[in-house]
């Protein structure tokens, strides 16, 4: 018997024309390299690489089918691409190493966001633990409607064998295993029990992969029996394949509504978030404000709609915007929001939009987001409906008075000079604060280089204080806030960025607790010799969550790294953690820098490095979060209700205030 025809594998003739025998796996992979998605002209491939880390439940399967495949850094030319000798590399798949399962679905999202949606990354994994680790990575990827293929291992479809090493014995049912955790997180899960399951639930994938609406995470989960099962293959499924991601144009019923509300509008603004960027509608979006000289506010996916200088730009909105943008929000009376979910961060916990008459506009490509807030929609593309809004408006000679356009440009100004405030440094000699390190990169870079964050205070300090360069630049993930996504992203953003020249600077900045979560795709970034600027701010602990602590009158425990003291607490001396050593064990060269002086030369030096490299700071004093203005609107955390300390009481007080001047917006 052939070492490919497995004794419960059949050969059916095949009347529908020419077959190729291959494995599951090794069928998943050829399909996969011949997916293109299609937009606006430009083609690309849709998964463009796999990320992998093989144990029992994929090596033989995933794994042999990436050799087969010629799994190298990339490839390029004309061929069949079933990866074996003699054929070209046009069709060959990629393979990158991780080290960690849930931060090689990082990497991929950071790829996929760089990329605009329209190219992604595969990760696969092992049965049990492996395939666990995908389920926060996953979450990440779907709240933020970004593309990524996830093809973990599962347990034997046959049960030759049950239980199987790593297997999730369930009583009440046999057909679950731990990959079901996947589901609520995943756009789309199919778990492949027969070869020819896979036909259409590939199909199936790669439809939502490339839809702008429902694109997330998606799960093919792959028994590891089933992927080294062999089958005859219609010839026709390995055929290249376009996917067109489309740009709905808006409903006209919608559009004549929205002209209306818009015309109406004495203070609007607009709201822009990531679906801006998503859609490539930046250019559109300064055109419709050129003609209507409506100010714009942006959320943290859609920081860079405009750039920072833009007459119309206004900065970051919500919890940790501006001032600028809030007082606006809080006298607006039409919201316009573009491509944003308008998440609680961004409404202040529904406190922000305080006009009595205020309605909302959402310009939205789902449904599901542009009917929040009992808003007129207006389901589209952003581009095609901006485009459509600003066509429909220009006979009509609609324009915000001259004061209001006098009003925000004047807010804007006296905001700048708070930024400066902040990033100043009047004694070089001095440690740093968090602020001040902000101000001395952003004197550093320009409109090529691109910062990652996700978590901690640094996406509130950027929010409100950085100047975003390019529509690029500003890559904060702020729907999942996920602690450790900085180092894996960046990997994917230079992966994105390789190949075009002039090379752009990445730059992971993260603090302590951070780094600590997720330091390990730093040997990835080593291996494959790319470019990661790593900064780390080293504050001891959890300093944000310490500062939301002391706010709610939770006293900050539980959120420094300090030695235990006499009475068990935690207000010891600091723990003698050197992160920077932990980073050059890993192969990383590392800067240290002890003052502001330091610093800068020592960022200047890592922009200009050509491999891997890390900043190290120790900001202020351990207790210093930053220096910029507070926070500009209120954020719903839910304080204690009885209490026997006195902090806890304050803020119960302090709660009870704010949440009594939340509306529902109806």
């Amino acid at each position: 018997m052939s070492p490919t025809s497995p004794a419960h594998t059949t050969r059916p003739a095949n009347p529908h024309g020419p077959t190729r025998r291959l494995t599951t796996a090794q069928a998943l992979v050829a399909f996969l390299a011949r997916q293109y998605t299609e937009r606006d002209g430009r083609r690309q491939r849709l998964i463009s690489a796999t990320w992998g880390i093989f144990g029992h439940g994929n090596v033989a399967g995933i794994g042999q089918a990436l050799v087969e495949a010629g799994g190298g850094r990339s490839g390029s030319g004309d061929g069949d691409g079933n990866g074996s000798a003699g054929n070209g590399l046009a069709h060959r798949m990629p393979y990158l190493q991780g080290r960690n399962e849930q931060a090689m679905v990082h990497a991929a999202v950071g790829y996929a966001r760089q990329s605009g949606r329209l190219s992604a990354h595969a990760v696969t994994t092992s049965i049990g633990p492996g395939a666990t680790n995908l389920v926060t990575g996953a979450a990440l990827a779907t709240i933020n409607r970004l593309p990524v293929l996830l093809l973990p291992g599962d347990t034997f479809a046959t049960r030759p064998a049950d239980p199987v090493l790593q297997q999730l014995e369930v009583p009440y049912a046999g057909d679950v295993s731990v990959n079901d955790c996947l589901r609520p997180v995943s756009r789309y899960f199919d778990r492949i029990t027969r070869p020819e399951a896979l036909i259409p639930a590939a199909l199936q994938a790669m439809r939502v992969l490339a839809d702008p609406a429902e694109t997330g995470a998606v799960t093919l989960a792959l028994p590891q029996d089933v992927q080294a099962e062999a089958y005859d293959w219609p010839q026709e499924f390995f055929a290249e394949r376009d996917w067109h991601v489309r740009r709905p144009a808006p409903d006209a019923h919608e559009l004549e509504a929205a002209v209306r509300a818009v015309r109406s509008a004495r203070r609007p603004l607009i709201v822009a978030g990531g679906g801006v960027r998503h859609s490539a509608a930046e250019e559109t979006l300064a055109a419709f404000t050129a003609a209507t000289r409506i100010p714009v506010a942006s959320t943290q996916a859609g920081k860079g709609a405009l750039r920072h200088d833009h007459p119309a730009d206004v900065g970051g909105i919500g919890h940790t915007g501006t001032a600028t943008a809030d007082g606006l929000a809080r006298t607006a009376d039409l919201v316009i929001g573009v491509g944003t979910r308008f998440s609680d961060f961004t409404t202040a916990s529904g406190t922000l939009f305080a006009d009595p008459a205020v309605r909302f506009l959402h310009l939205n490509i789902t449904g599901f987001d542009a009917h929040k807030l009992a808003a007129l929609p207006l389901v589209a593309d952003a581009r095609a409906g901006l485009e459509a809004l600003t066509a429909a408006l220009a006979g009509r000679g609609y324009r915000v008075a001259p004061a209001y356009e006098t009003e925000y440009t004047g807010a804007k100004e006296a905001w700048e000079e708070r930024v400066e405030a902040s990033f100043a440094t009047p004694d070089p000699t001095a440690r740093p604060t968090q602020a001040q390190v902000l101000g001395l990169l952003d004197d550093l870079v320009t409109e090529d280089d691109i910062l990652v964050n996700a978590a901690g205070s640094l996406p509130g300090d950027l929010h409100k204080l950085w100047r975003t360069r390019s529509r690029d630049q500003y890559h904060v993930e702020y729907g999942y806030s996920c602690m450790g996504y900085e180092i894996p992203a960046a990997i994917g953003v230079l992966l994105a960025t390789e190949g075009r020249a002039p090379r752009r600077p990445v730059w992971a900045l993260v603090g302590d607790g951070t780094y600590l979560m997720n330091p390990t795709e730093i040997v990835t970034a080593v291996q494959e010799n790319l470019p990661l600027k790593l900064l780390i701010l080293q504050n001891h602990g959890y300093a944000s969550i310490g500062g939301l602590s002391e706010s709610v009158g939770a006293e900050r425990f539980g959120t420094a790294y300090r030695h235990r003291d006499a009475d068990g607490g935690f207000t010891g001396p600091p723990l003698p953690v050197d992160l920077a050593a932990n980073a050059a064990s890993l192969g990383l060269r590392v800067l240290r820098a002890t003052t502001v002086d330091d610093l800068r030369k020592a960022l200047s030096e890592a922009r200009d490095a050509q491999g891997p490299t890390c900043v190290y700071v120790e900001t202020e004093t351990p207790d210093t979060v930053s220096g910029p203005p507070p926070a500009q609107a209120w954020w719903d955390v839910p304080v204690a209700e009885t209490a026997s300390r006195p902090a806890a009481v304050e803020a119960r007080e302090e709660y009870d205030r704010q949440v009594a001047t939340r509306r529902r917006h109806l």
